[in-house]
């Protein structure tokens, strides 16, 4: 994966931990942790914003890349409530592209869930020093695995750090398959096959016809920024394709609602005029 991949696991968390400075009838996602695990640079701009300050950085946002600011919060919102929804039926998390999220520290507290946490060296470092100073020392529920996504075997690495396969688990990879490659996609996918039946995965991608060039009317500078600049996205999925592309390696799509439909359930009751990415569409699938 690129430096730039990297990055972007600051970048996503930032934007939730600016949510956080805003009236909580105006948050998309509620996550008190956000700040908390973030670079010191990232942390001090942040705490010194008031609620006007952080309703322009969102408005700014909408308005350079429509949907952008909206549709990642909405991913992000609706994978919480999805794990939620089915953590008393798992036994493990696995977070594959973990960045910053915070969802393990959130959400799996009290619980007899364990979670492994891959990334790319650089996050991982950063994140066992921000864990280590919000809690004292990494929490005993959390394994953080540095990764190289596209030259290791993923099998390999979790079993090494005590993961089996029997474990129903809720993966998420949230945010990722845009920077890889077709086939390190898809490898991952082969290693997905083996996991127990009756566990999930939410994962996220960009439409292909976007990567191909049909660019949608107010995405063009987001098109400009990852595609026809420097190819940093590099892999997309027709939405009607996606059921097909999920069952050879055993997994059924359950659900990967509109934009529009996220936008209606976690946009509209803040009264923001924020929109939802058109691009980018969530997954939600089962183990069979």
């Amino acid at each position: 994966m690129t430096r730039e991949a990297a990055q972007t696991g600051v970048g996503s968390m930032a934007l939730v931990a600016v949510e956080q400075r805003l009236a909580p009838h105006r948050r998309i996602v509620e996550d008190d942790l956000a700040a908390a695990l973030l670079p010191a640079p990232a942390r001090w701009l942040i705490a010194l914003m008031g609620q006007r300050t952080a309703a322009h950085m969102a408005a700014m946002a909408e308005r350079k890349y429509p949907g952008l600011w909206g549709g990642m919060l909405c991913r992000k919102r609706y994978i919480d409530e999805k794990l939620l929804e089915a953590l008393p039926q798992m036994e493990a998390f696995v977070n594959l592209g973990a960045g910053f999220d915070t969802r393990a520290y959130r959400l799996l507290r009290g619980t007899s869930v364990h979670a492994w946490e891959l990334d790319q060296p650089v996050n991982i470092a950063a994140k066992r020093k921000r864990l280590a100073k919000r809690f004292g020392a990494i929490p005993s529920f959390a394994t953080l695995v540095a990764v190289d996504f596209e030259h290791l075997a993923l099998d390999a690495v979790l079993a090494a750090q005590g993961y089996t396969r029997s474990r129903r688990t809720f993966f998420v990879w949230e945010g990722v398959t845009q920077y890889l490659d077709e086939a390190t996609v898809r490898a991952t996918l082969e290693m997905l096959a083996r996991a127990a039946p009756g566990s999930r995965l939410a994962f996220t991608y960009v439409s292909k016809d976007f990567l191909e060039g049909h660019v949608p009317p107010g995405q063009e500078a987001l098109h400009e920024r990852f595609v026809s600049r420097q190819a940093i996205w590099r892999f997309g999925l027709d939405p009607e394709a996606v059921r097909a592309f999920l069952a050879p390696y055993g997994w059924r799509a359950i659900e990967q609602p509109e934009p529009e439909a996220l936008a209606r359930r976690y946009i509209a009751p803040t009264g923001r005029p924020l929109t939802c990415m058109p691009i980018e569409r969530t997954v939600y699938a089962e183990r069979v």
